[in-house]
Formats: structure tokens, C-alpha cells, sequence
């Protein structure tokens, strides 16, 4: 008989005492891990008929005609036959797995059967409830509910809280609130409040200090993947901290986090979005963008679209939906049509490029565009009635009487072509590196002798127009390969071509050539109107209908983006002139016949080329070019109604293998979508902060609860499944989630909740029971000691030094650091140019973030490039960690910074050093403490003394005596170095 087991993975599973065994904490993570790959959610991969994660199926006979699970009697249920069978063919797992069960899991399962076998659902798709709080014994230390829940597991361990912490608590919550230490001043006016509310008066400082917001958006920016350059081979530079920025102002606002995360996923769609909801979109524009030239940017926009759907399910769901791209997921109950339904609801936005109207910029424009119009109506005033006469009796005669073309379609192979006012197409929608437009034209009249291709700019498009070029290419750019003109099955032959602009060698003649290497290109005028003529080789014989198709092709997507066709019967050849289509109609008008509106167009186009302007000219553009430019940044924006995208499942999750559509919808599992809400982005955010959904809250606060302990109630933050770990205190993790969702979703009332805990506040020293009891510390009957993250490595020890500016958002900047980090030996290499002044020492929330060259500083302290969503740090401790510190150029400049600041201060040796220390951990030296440090000054003091020259490099330039300097020196890095400095207590 062949297998219908497959064993996966080992776990290790703690011992069960002989109560009734629990299936949610005992059975599933058995079966989950060595079973349900086989015979779980994926019918693709299920082996032998048999479901073990359904009960009905699991009681059923599988192929072999054999009851796996027979309810009280284990040794009538084949499951159990199998996990104890002598024959090594029909022993489950199979022994080629290496990795058999042991004893105490056949165990489990055994009794587990024998006590009737009871299936429950998995706890993280219950609705969370809000339990009555738990009666202790000692209640003298309780502060907030969170302690009943805590002291409630630790009285029954025979465990008490730790005594409260001191010194080391002050420390703590700065750095965990708003990510900096205390300076002296601020922990010595705490210690000096001596009021039973000083803690708490505290706590609602920090939760009110602008760097409160610094400190959270860094642990949401990790989940959604920032980053200031693209990814992947090229990795261009990008901008996205307008988003950065407006996570900061969010935070520090309390916005509530439901809505929070509304308008990150859908703020484009909420009625009358603004600038900001906008901007909010962000979330899911910081995925990556492949630009290099073999890629398929359709494709890439798919992998795009994998990664939303992924990072959606680790930060809202806890779930890992990127299993189910390929397959059925194996562990949990969503299938892979569902992944695809999740998938529709992110696959129907555009993704544009959007200014960010600052107003200090919008107000220097404005005065600006004000001084331009005013210099232009001055233009019109000064133009001399004379030569204006002249130019026009001159230019009369040259305009052509242009007939502008309404195609009766306009179509295309993937770009949508929308037909607005006055025969303009406005192109949108997907595009590809090969796209053809085709336009078809009712009728056009006998001897008709050119056509000509209009070309407009618009805010709509990249760097506005008129091409749609957005990566690769010149923005705004585009490619026209080949022109051709066709009757029914006739290609009509073109012959002369022009155009009013171009790009170097790429005129429009290039796009009748017959060569799908040349083209016509305007690089250089982007946001310009031009025009192109393409003269017939002999006129219309009669009225004919005509299709005109348009090739776009390159190595990347450069189609054309607003564009109008014209036809005329001039005689041949007619030339481009660069004048608009109004100023060359009223141009063929009796001058005594103008209306105003004529001559007020005539006189607007003389004056752009009128020689007796040309230094009033010159002038405007100087004033042109010194417009600011607001920043960009990247948003979402939902396709117009009429042109959504299709979503099929694609087989094997591949892209070329798209099989049966489907429509948008969330996962059986879970609550439905509420039904008066339409299929879109919008619905989804809302269903995933309903408080219906039994995951979103309860994964918030436990990632919360992680960024304070270390360690979630939940130890895998990314992963609430049946391969996840079972909460630790699941009736506290229960009442947070629901207390956060009464709260209205206030994420500051959630963190005060927290820090104000006796669980928070007390110390974190270990005792031998404790060890003994909990060596892991699950049960927190100490505050748990952690290393601290990298950018608040760097932050401490740039308050420490008194050089931490404390400026508040714009563009990331550039610390120092090794140059060749980020332009030797990778691609898309970046000049790394130290930031000047203020800049050099910003927090290192603000670093600029090279997805393929990270600053290597937090690269060594496990800081995430920005490629992923990164639920959870890991956590290292190496020796390349303190070289870097005693030797990183921001380390030894800061280093170098204290030195000077402490040969200067007032006081003997011992005054300098507690000084030192206390800038440094919060608190006082001890005296064995003191002791060393004296010893390790007076040390390298001597030691400097006899090598001068190294004093000098060592001390760095200054004023001062170099080997004081270089002592204090090598003192300040060693007192960085140390494990107190590098740790929150």
C-alpha cells in the first residue's frame, strides 16, 4: 500500500500534562506541521482522498478504504496504525523524511483520539472576546488590566512580578516611545518629581513629542517596504518620503487606525480625496520597479501586484497569503482562487506620479507665474503694430487649412485611447513595450494631401506630457516606430515628413522609413506642444476611409499619451509649422475680419517670435526656469469605470498562464464583505478594519506588545495560522484586541495602556527561578532586556553628543559613510555625498534607503533594505557589530565630538566621567564603574603621550591638547560599546 502520509519539519512541542488534550494547542501544530502538506487545504497536492484539517473528512475513509480517524478509539483509526506501523513502506511520516515522531506526539494524538477526537476551530479566526479580568492573589502591584492577565499565569508558575526598575525605566520608555534616550536634564527633572502621577505625567509628554511619530512610522515603513530608490538592477532614485512624512503627521495625530489604514489602501477613493489621502496611497507604491531592459513591464507590474497581496496579508491578516500564488496553501484554509479574488481588489489602479503641493512652494510659484503673466500682457503692448502687420501679410499665405479628424474608433492592443473635445485622444491605461494605436476615419475627402499628428502636453501624464514614458525612458517622452496609412487592405504611400520638434536624430521621416529602429522622438520638450506632417505621395482619388495605425515599440513602454490627427488638401508639400492649430486658422483670416479673441491669438503666437521681444523674452524664461518644482511622490489611483482589469488564477502562479477569471471577494474563513459595499479597494480596507474580522486587531496589538517586549503575546507576528505559534496569554492578546477596537482604534491610548503597566515597569533583572521556571521569559516576570535597533543605535549617540538635530520630515539624506558602499560592485551605483550641516546629523529615520546597498551601518544591526515587508527584525549579536561602533565614521566623528566637549567641561577626571556616563546611560556610575573608567582614561592618556602622531589621528582635527582629546576619545567608544549602552533595560 502506498503512503498517504508526508511528514514536514520538525518542531519541537512541550510536554502535556494528562489533562484533556486541547486540539488547537496540542493536535493542529502536529498536524499542521508534519501533515496537512499532504493532506490538508491543497486538493492539487493531497495524497491518498485523506483531508486531515476538516473533521468530516478526517472521520471518512480515504482511498485505501480505511477510517483514518475513528472518535474514542485509536486503535481502530488508521492514522494510528500508520504513525506506529513496523513496516517502514507504511509508516507515517515516511522514514525517508528523517524526521519521525516522537513519542510524545504519537502520544497526543493517541489520547487525543481516545477522548473523542474533537476538531475546534483555529483560535485566530474566532472573533476576539473581551474575557472579565482574572482574580489574583497579590493585587498590590496591579496598575492596568494587562497585570491581572500577566500576574494570573505567573501565580500559577509559583512566579511574582520583578520589583519596579529605577533608573533604568526613564531610558526605556523614551526609547520606546519616541525612540531617543532622555537627555541629563530631562531624567533628572524626572527624578526630581517626587508626584504619584510623575510616571504618567511622563508618558503623555512623550506621547505628545513630535519624534513619538518618528519613532512608530519606522516600525510601519518596515512593513511597507520604503525605500528611496526602485530595487532591482538599475535601482533609480525615487521619491517617496512625501508618504514617510505623512505616516509621521498620521502618528503623531492619532489618527485612528482603522482609518489609518483606509486611506492607505483606498484614500484615492474616498469621496473628494484630498492632497493628503492621496499621498496615503503610498503604502502600496513603495513595491519595486524593475526597469531593466528585458523585462516584460506588464509582467513586472504583476509581481508587483503579488507583492501588495503579500504584504497586505502580513500586516493586516497575519496570514501568509503569498503560499497561495502557486497552490492551494498547504497549512491554512485559503484556497488559491481566493488569493486571486484578494488580488482583484489590488490589481485595478494606475499608478502615477503625483506633485505634492507644498504651500511654501505653491506660494513662491504663484508669485512667480504672476510676474510671468504680468511680463506677458507687457509683451503684447509692446509688440509694434508695424512689424506685426508684416508678419502677418508674411504668414498668411504659408497657413494651411487644416481639418481636424473625428475617428469613428479608436482602439489599441492594451492602452485604452479616450476620446475627449475637439478630436483630442488621451491615452491611458496599461501599456507595453510593443503597442499599436489604430485609428479609423469615416470618409475623408477627395484630394487630400497630408496629415498631421498634434501633440499635446498634460498633467495627467509624466513629467506632463505628451508622451507616457515613466521609467526606463525620459519621462513624459515617447517612441513613434512606424506610421502607416491604410484603405481596406491598401497601404497608402507617404512621402515627405516633418516636424516643429524633435529629438536629435529621431524625426518624424524616421517613422515612414520602414525601420522599427528609427522613430520620432521629442526628449528635451517634454510638457511642449509639437506637431509632425506626413505628406501623401499623391492625393485622394475620392472620399475614402482611411486607418491609420501607430507603432510604439522600444525596450521599454513609450507609447504616446494626448495626440490629435488632422487632414488638409494643401498643396504638396505641405510643411510643419510651430504654431497651434487656432493661431494658423485665424492666420488665413482678413486681418479687418478678426474677431478679438482671433487677434488676441494671433498676438499671442507673434510674440513668441517677434525680434524686437527678444530680451523681454529672455527674461521670462530666466523667470521660467527659476520656477521650484514641488516635490513628488507615488501614489494609486482606481482605474475609470469601464476599464477594469481582468483577473484570472494563474496556474502554478504563472504570469503566462492565466486560466479561470475571477472577481474580487475575501476569503470563506472570514466574515463576508459587508454586500452594500461595492468590489473595490475601498470595500477591502474597510472588511479588514471591520470589527466583524477576527485578525487585524488582534495582529495590531500584538505586533504593539512585540515592539515593547521584544516578544509578541504571539511570538510570529507575520504569521497568525496554523503554522504560527499559539499565544502565550491568549485571553490578554483577546481583551487588547477588543479594547483597541472600543478605544475607536487609538493606537496612543493602546501604547499608554502598555508603558503604564506594573508588566512594563518593572526591572529587568534575573533571578535563578525564574530561569529555573521561564528561561525564555514567556511569561514576563522580568521586563526583557533587548538589543536595540539600528537607527536607534545611531540616535542615542547622536543626543549623547549634543549633535542630533531634531527636524521633522523632508527629503532622506546622506550620512557619512564608506563611498564605495553604494558604487562599488553594484548596479544602479549612487555617489554617496555626505549631507553638510544640519543634515549630516538627522535621526536615522531620515537615512536614504539603496534598496541594493543599504547604509551599511544598519545592514550590520539588522536594519531591512526596504525589499520586503518586514514584520519582524532579526535580532544578532556579532563581533562585526562592535568593530563597527568603535570604528564607523559616524561613531568615531561622535566620538570625537564628546572628546572635545569633555576636555573643555569644568571639573577633575572623575567629574568629567560621570558626566560622560550619565550622557550616556541615564544614571550615575557605579563606583567600580567609575573606577574602571578612570583606569581605562588614565591607560590611554599614557599611552597617547608617547605616540603623539596617533593622539593626532585618534583626536581628529580641533583645537585643544591632541592626547586629552584622543584619551576622551578612545574612552567615549569604549563607553558606546558597552552591552548597557547597546541594550534597553
Amino acid at each position: 500500500m502506498r503512503s498517504f502520509w508526508v511528514f514536514m519539519g520538525g518542531m519541537l512541542f512541550p510536554a502535556v500534562s494528562m489533562a484533556a488534550v486541547d486540539f488547537s494547542r496540542d493536535v493542529r501544530p502536529i498536524l499542521s506541521q508534519y501533515c496537512f502538506q499532504c493532506h490538508g487545504p491543497d486538493e492539487a497536492a493531497r495524497k491518498g482522498g485523506l483531508r486531515l484539517d476538516l473533521r468530516d473528512s478526517a472521520y471518512g475513509k480515504g482511498k485505501s478504504g480505511e477510517v483514518a480517524i475513528v472518535p474514542g478509539k485509536s486503535a481502530a483509526s488508521e492514522v494510528i496504525k500508520r504513525i506506529d506501523h513496523a513496516d517502514a513502506t507504511e509508516l507515517m511520516p515516511p522514514p525517508a523524511t528523517k524526521k519521525p515522531l516522537s513519542s510524545k506526539q504519537r502520544e497526543i494524538l493517541t489520547r487525543w483520539i481516545d477522548e473523542g477526537a474533537i476538531y475546534q476551530d483555529h483560535w485566530a479566526f474566532l472573533a476576539p472576546k473581551q474575557a472579565p479580568l482574572p482574580s489574583v492573589k497579590l493585587s498590590d502591584r496591579l496598575i492596568t488590566p494587562i497585570d491581572r492577565f500577566i500576574v494570573t499565569k505567573l501565580e500559577a508558575s509559583g512566579l511574582t512580578l520583578n520589583p519596579p526598575a529605577k533608573e533604568t525605566l526613564v531610558r526605556r520608555v523614551f526609547l520606546d516611545l519616541i525612540g531617543l534616550p532622555p537627555t541629563p536634564e530631562e531624567a533628572a527633572a524626572f527624578f526630581k518629581d517626587e508626584s504619584p502621577d510623575a510616571y504618567a505625567k511622563l508618558v503623555e509628554r512623550l506621547l505628545k513629542s513630535p519624534h513619538y511619530g518618528e519613532r512608530w512610522a519606522r516600525k510601519w515603513l518596515d512593513l511597507a517596504r520604503y525605500a528611496d530608490t526602485n530595487g532591482f538592477e538599475k535601482d533609480r532614485a525615487r521619491s517617496m518620503w512625501p508618504y514617510r512624512d505623512w505616516v509621521i503627521r498620521a502618528i503623531n495625530a492619532n489618527m485612528p487606525f482603522d482609518r489609518f489604514t483606509i486611506e492607505q489602501l483606498a484614500g484615492d477613493l474616498l469621496p473628494g480625496a484630498t492632497e493628503e489621502q492621496r499621498i496615503a496611497t503610498g503604502f502600496h507604491r513603495n513595491t519595486m520597479t524593475n526597469e531593466e531592459g528585458g523585462i516584460d513591464p506588464l509582467e513586472f507590474r504583476w509581481h508587483s501586484v503579488n507583492d501588495r497581496v503579500a504584504t497586505t496579508g502580513t500586516t493586516w491578516l497575519g496570514l501568509t497569503l503569498n503560499c497561495c500564488q502557486c497552490h492551494n496553501h498547504k497549512f491554512d484554509p485559503v484556497s488559491q482562487a481566493e488569493y486571486y479574488k484578494i488580488f482583484a481588489f489590488l490589481n485595478n489602479a494606475d499608478e502615477p506620479t503625483m506633485d505634492v503641493k507644498s504651500t511654501d512652494i505653491a506660494a513662491k510659484r504663484d508669485t512667480i507665474l504672476k510676474q510671468i503673466a504680468e511680463r506677458e500682457q507687457q509683451l503684447i503692448k509692446k509688440i509694434s503694430p508695424e512689424n506685426f502687420k508684416k508678419w502677418q501679410e508674411a504668414e498668411r499665405p504659408k497657413a494651411i487649412a487644416w481639418h481636424i479628424a473625428e475617428p469613428i474608433e479608436a482602439t489599441a492592443n492594451i492602452p485604452t485611447l479616450n476620446r475627449e473635445t475637439n478630436g483630442i485622444i488621451f491615452v491611458s491605461g496599461d501599456m507595453s513595450k510593443r503597442d499599436i494605436y489604430t485609428l479609423k476615419f469615416k470618409s475623408v475627402p477627395k484630394n487630400t494631401t497630408a496629415l498631421r499628428i498634434e501633440i499635446f502636453p498634460d498633467p495627467r501624464l509624466p513629467a506632463n506630457g505628451p508622451g507616457r514614458v515613466s521609467y526606463e525612458g525620459p519621462f513624459g517622452d515617447f517612441f513613434l516606430t512606424e506610421l502607416t496609412l491604410k484603405s481596406g487592405d491598401t497601404t497608402i504611400p507617404l512621402g515627405l515628413a516633418n516636424g516643429s520638434g524633435h529629438d536629435g536624430k529621431n524625426k518624424p521621416e524616421h517613422a515612414v522609413d520602414g525601420n522599427v529602429l528609427t522613430g520620432w522622438s521629442i526628449n528635451g520638450k517634454q510638457g511642449q506642444a509639437n506637431n509632425a506632417v506626413f505628406n501623401l505621395k499623391k492625393p485622394l482619388e475620392a472620399d475614402t476611409d482611411l486607418q491609420l495605425d501607430l507603432l510604439f515599440e522600444k525596450y521599454y513602454a513609450a507609447g504616446l499619451g494626448k495626440f490629435r490627427v488632422s487632414f488638409t488638401k494643401a498643396d504638396i508639400p505641405v510643411e510643419s509649422r510651430a504654431v497651434s492649430h487656432e493661431a494658423e486658422e485665424a492666420m488665413r483670416i482678413d486681418p479687418a475680419k478678426l474677431s478679438d479673441e482671433q487677434r488676441n491669438i494671433l498676438s499671442a503666437q507673434y510674440v513668441t517670435i517677434a525680434s524686437e521681444l527678444q530680451t523681454e523674452r529672455a527674461d521670462i524664461a530666466k523667470l521660467r526656469t527659476s520656477l521650484p518644482k514641488f516635490p513628488t511622490t507615488l501614489v494609486m489611483q482606481e482605474r475609470p469605470a469601464g476599464q477594469t482589469r481582468p483577473t484570472p488564477v494563474y496556474k502554478r502562479g504563472e504570469y503566462n498562464q492565466p486560466t479561470t477569471p475571477v472577481t474580487a471577494d475575501v476569503p470563506a474563513i472570514l466574515p463576508s464583505l459587508p454586500k452594500d459595499l461595492p468590489k473595490n479597494r475601498l470595500a477591502f480596507a474597510k472588511w479588514l478594519v471591520d470589527t466583524q474580522n477576527p485578525l487585524t486587531a488582534r495582529v495590531i496589538v500584538n505586533r504593539q506588545w512585540a515592539a515593547f517586549f521584544g516578544r509578541g503575546i504571539v511570538r510570529t507576528l507575520e504569521d497568525f495560522g496554523y503554522q504560527g505559534d499559539a499565544p502565550t496569554h491568549p485571553e490578554l492578546l483577546d481583551w487588547l484586541a477588543v479594547e483597541f477596537m472600543k478605544s475607536g482604534w487609538d493606537m496612543k491610548n493602546l501604547h499608554r495602556l502598555i508603558v503604564t503597566s506594573a508588566t512594563y515597569r518593572q526591572s529587568s533583572e534575573v533571578h535563578g527561578e525564574q530561569l529555573k521556571t521561564d528561561p525564555k521569559n514567556q511569561l514576563l516576570a522580568r521586563f526583557p532586556r533587548q538589543r536595540l535597533e539600528a537607527e536607534i543605535l545611531r540616535d542615542q549617540a547622536l543626543t549623547a553628543s549634543g549633535l542630533l538635530s531634531r527636524k521633522i520630515g523632508g527629503p532622506s539624506v546622506f550620512p557619512p559613510q564608506p563611498p564605495g558602499v553604494t558604487s562599488e560592485g553594484t548596479y544602479g551605483g549612487l555617489t554617496w555625498n555626505a549631507s553638510a550641516g544640519e543634515d549630516r546629523y538627522r535621526r536615522g529615520f531620515y537615512t536614504y534607503v539603496k534598496r541594493t546597498a543599504p547604509y551599511a551601518m544598519f545592514q550590520t544591526f539588522d536594519g531591512p533594505s526596504g525589499e520586503f515587508c518586514t514584520a519582524r527584525r532579526e535580532v544578532s549579536n556579532t563581533p562585526l557589530q562592535a568593530l563597527t561602533i568603535l570604528n564607523d565614521a559616524v561613531f568615531q566623528e561622535l566620538a570625537q565630538t564628546m572628546a572635545k566637549q569633555l576636555t573643555l567641561a569644568p571639573g577633575d577626571t572623575d567629574a568629567k566621567l560621570k558626566m560622560l556616563w550619565n550622557r550616556c546611560m541615564t544614571r550615575p556610575p557605579t563606583t567600580d564603574e567609575l573606577t574602571t573608567l578612570r583606569t581605562f582614561f588614565n591607560t590611554q592618556k599614557a599611552r597617547f603621550e608617547k605616540l603623539p602622531k596617533e593622539a593626532n589621528t585618534v583626536a581628529g582635527p580641533g583645537d585643544g591638547d591632541p592626547v586629552q582629546r584622543a584619551a576622551w576619545t578612545a574612552t567615549v567608544r569604549v563607553v558606546f560599546n558597552l552591552d548597557e549602552m547597546v541594550t534597553k533595560e
